[in-house]
């Protein structure tokens, strides 16, 4: 199942370099607007999010939101090839490109686990609307919300929504998947 995934990854990895970028920039407009009028986040003092790179959905304007209204931002920082942290941003200007050349705190001075966020905003290459989510593949999502994923919500474009994702056993489902369509409310697998 795992060649299948990394199969599938590769395609969607194309699919989502192709999308327009005009899709991309509204699509995101529209998530972001969605993310920011969520009673969840309204109600977030610590609030994870993603730094979001071209073809992903965007998570800026919810980053300078959080940052200007007081609440407690967290951005991801990997300090291996395994662990990922959520580290304290306070200022834009902490930022400095980490491993995968992505932004991510210089320093670690304040960081959280999942289960102590409020909100916590997960990319994806694609999801499907029943919650399987399927990223890069390094796994340092799953490792971070493993038990934890009750305040997840995956931004996944619409067209990159899939039906067919395989899932193994250390994958986390996201309790809700949020597209510029509207969002996807799923109940935790029993």
């Amino acid at each position: 199942m795992n060649a299948d995934k990394n199969a599938l990854r590769r395609r969607m990895l194309a699919e989502q370099k192709a999308l327009p970028d005009d899709y991309v920039l509204k699509a995101g407009e529209a998530m972001e607007q969605a993310v920011l009028s969520l009673a969840q986040y309204r109600l977030a003092r610590a609030v994870f999010l993603y730094l979001s790179m071209p073809k992903e959905p965007a998570t800026s304007r919810i980053l300078r939101h959080a940052l200007e209204s007081g609440r407690e931002v967290y951005v991801p920082k990997c300090v291996n090839s395994r662990e990922m942290l959520a580290v304290r941003l306070r200022s834009l200007a902490g930022l400095a490109p980490g491993r995968y050349g992505i932004p991510e705190p210089q320093s670690v001075e304040e960081s959280r686990t999942a289960d102590s966020l409020d909100l916590i905003l997960v990319p994806c290459v694609c999801a499907s609307q029943d919650g399987r989510r399927l990223g890069h593949g390094a796994g340092y999502y799953d490792r971070f919300l493993a038990g934890k994923a009750e305040n997840a919500v995956c931004l996944c474009f619409h067209r990159m929504l899939r039906d067919d994702i395989p899932v193994l056993g250390n994958d986390v489902r996201m309790p809700a998947v949020l597209t510029e369509r509207g969002m996807f409310v799923n109940q935790p697998p029993r």
